[in-house]
């Protein structure tokens, strides 16, 4: 069966939100962006309609919520009323209904749920269901750096998400890929469905990338340097259709849109979990 073919959102986690920015990435044939309500210190809606309202209509958009300004810079609450309260602010600052909202994180606050964590997911998911239902946004969806935790919690008589993100590449650890596997099939979701974030870790100038070489995984390696051979691969750790990544250099987007026509070797992949998997039982507890 033929593989989703690969895209590329654009996420504006540390991004600067410039218009310049938007307008290459529209040249590019990236007409994805992914943005958060605590991204820019609380900003980010605001600066991307202030900056490119009028562009917006151009690209699908994607934003989270979960977080909220606190007195350390920001708290995390499930509170369903807060959550769909953000979802209308969100509407109102950015000029348009999102095409899809995430549930930021879950997990920061499940954590501290216990024995009532599945209602409390359950009820968290409800308030965006009612979003969509309210047409404050298209769809909705899961955003989790660790989906360990929601394994368990996961309600199947409960609303789904359209769509999950999860992080992706070759610095995510075989717990975490494994993790992301079974929450992708407890709420039954195809690859089209689910997102990738993160593909670098934290940087694609990190030193990281100059002790190793991703092209091993490419089946014709000597088209593209190791920054493209680690964002392609990105979308078979876990199998992802999307992956958010985040830049303010329109070349290095360029960069990484040229990436997608490499072909991973999927063997190669699977030795690679399977290495991963290996060392990770033979580490100590």
């Amino acid at each position: 069966m033929r593989s989703t073919d690969p895209r590329i959102v654009l996420g504006l986690h540390r991004s600067r939100h410039e218009r310049r920015l938007l307008i290459e990435a529209l040249d590019l044939g990236v007409t994805a962006l992914d943005t958060s309500t605590n991204y820019l210190g609380f900003r980010s809606h605001q600066v991307l309609a202030q900056a490119a309202g009028d562009l917006l209509p151009k690209f699908t958009v994607s934003t989270k919520v979960g977080y909220f300004p606190g007195r350390n810079g920001s708290k995390h609450s499930l509170d369903p009323v807060r959550l769909h309260t953000t979802v209308e602010q969100a509407v109102n600052d950015l000029g348009r209904e999102p095409d899809l909202v995430f549930l930021h994180n879950p997990e920061h606050s499940l954590r501290q749920t216990a024995s009532h964590g599945r209602d409390v997911l359950a009820q968290a998911c409800a308030a965006l269901d009612d979003s969509v239902a309210k047409g404050l946004c298209a769809a909705w969806g899961v955003a989790s750096w660790d989906p360990s935790p929601l394994l368990d919690l996961v309600d199947p008589t409960a609303s789904k998400p359209s769509v999950v993100m999860i992080r992706a590449g070759l610095l995510v650890g075989a717990g975490t890929l494994d993790a992301a596997d079974a929450l992708i099939k407890a709420w039954d979701l195809d690859e089209r469905a689910v997102w990738g974030m993160s593909p670098f870790g934290s940087r694609a100038d990190a030193p990281v990338w100059n002790r190793i070489d991703p092209r091993i995984f490419l089946r014709d390696n000597s088209r593209f340097s190791r920054v493209q051979a680690a964002f392609r691969t990105a979308y078979h750790l876990p199998r992802v259709a999307s992956v958010a990544v985040g830049t303010d250099d329109p070349a290095h987007l360029g960069e990484l849109v040229e990436s997608l026509a490499g072909e991973v070797e999927g063997r190669t992949v699977d030795e690679y979990r399977k290495f991963l998997r290996d060392r990770s039982r033979d580490q100590p507890a």
